[in-house]
């Protein structure tokens, strides 16, 4: 909270995926609603006690589309995510006329010349851009209640150089000067916007600056996953871990784990492998995590049964793994959780 600089934080559940650990997210002060990452899964959130959903991406799942619009409760209670025209017709399909309130995704990367940092997401960039999608929902009886920037290219990279702090530095300006005028923009015609979103756990204090900002978002840091290691602006306390038994030993100084092959979404790299938490040992660089098995060295210590510690790289996407979350307080498991996989949903 102290890094969102009293703004309000929205709570990423595709960083989550556990709906224990929304709820404590959700019961400490500072935090309020969730960004959710597909229509089911926000509407199953909203049927359970959920009162404010914003959906992180757009979407073409036309039954659950037709499922929200049937329901009035759901409307209130769920914000959707736009940034074509294209989109809104076919929300308005599935749909029917409902007055569904939508947010408006804004490409929040920097551009240098023909130079382009930061993610591939929306192709509304200026003012103009997002106004003419304001008007175009308005006219199709859309309520625009918001607007969303996400500098992946500030929240997602480590500080591993002086160029990537550079850099950082250089998009966070420019972004701050844009996001005002197209918010501006986009209120000249929809009227006071109730939602100027942006930010993610690793530009928290960045987003939460900017005066036009009403809230900031975040989801890995409640488990600080491996790509959080090496940020300026914070010290990583990990809290979610896994462990792997060890099931061979084909020399005294390798174990070899069962399972492990949890491979992190991005760029492929060593980035995306799974972290090892217990000291000294480290992977082989010939099979690093496998599929069914994950050979470490530096194990002379271990023997078949133990245990070995690790972390993902990103948060929620572990969870897909595994049904239950144990709660730990020092060495005691106070309470066991489903994760979405245990409770029998998965959202892609």
């Amino acid at each position: 909270m102290r890094r969102a600089g009293g703004k309000p934080v929205r709570v990423a559940s595709k960083s989550v995926r556990c709906r224990w650990a929304l709820g404590q997210a959700l019961e400490c002060p500072g935090f309020s609603g969730v960004m959710a990452y597909s229509v089911r899964e926000a509407i199953w959130l909203a049927e359970n006690g959920v009162p404010d959903v914003l959906l992180g991406y757009p979407s073409i799942d036309r039954g659950a589309l037709a499922d929200l619009g049937a329901n009035a409760a759901l409307c209130e209670a769920i914000t959707l995510m736009v940034d074509d025209a294209d989109q809104l017709t076919l929300i308005r399909s599935a749909a029917g006329p409902a007055p569904l309130r939508v947010c408006l995704d804004v490409d929040a990367s920097l551009r240098i010349g023909p130079l382009h940092l930061g993610v591939r997401r929306s192709p509304i960039r200026t003012p103009a851009d997002a106004r003419a999608l304001a008007e175009t929902a308005l006219a199709q009886g859309f309520r625009v209640v918001g607007v969303m920037f996400y500098e992946a290219q500030i929240a997602g990279l480590q500080d591993t150089s002086a160029a990537i702090r550079l850099m950082k530095k250089a998009s966070a300006a420019e972004l701050a000067r844009r996001r005002s005028v197209v918010v501006e923009a986009v209120e000249k015609a929809a009227g006071a916007l109730q939602i100027v979103n942006s930010g993610g756990t690793g530009s928290l204090e960045i987003s939460s600056a900017d005066p036009c900002v009403t809230e900031v978002t975040a989801g890995s840091g409640l488990y600080m996953s491996g790509i959080f290691d090496r940020y300026d602006a914070f010290e990583s306390r990990p809290a979610l871990y896994f462990a792997l038994p060890v099931v061979r030993k084909p020399t005294p100084k390798i174990a070899t784990l069962f399972g492990g092959g949890y491979i992190a979404s991005g760029p492929p790299g060593r980035s995306r492998l799974p972290k090892l938490a217990t000291p000294g040992l480290k992977l082989i660089g010939t099979e690093a995590a496998g599929e069914v098995q994950t050979p470490v060295v530096g194990a002379a210590g271990l023997r078949i049964g133990d245990r070995v510690w690790l972390r993902h790289a990103k948060a929620g996407e572990l969870l897909e793994r595994f049904d239950t979350v144990h709660v730990v307080d020092r060495d005691r498991i106070v309470e066991s959780v489903p994760s979405y996989r245990g409770e029998g949903r998965t959202f892609g």
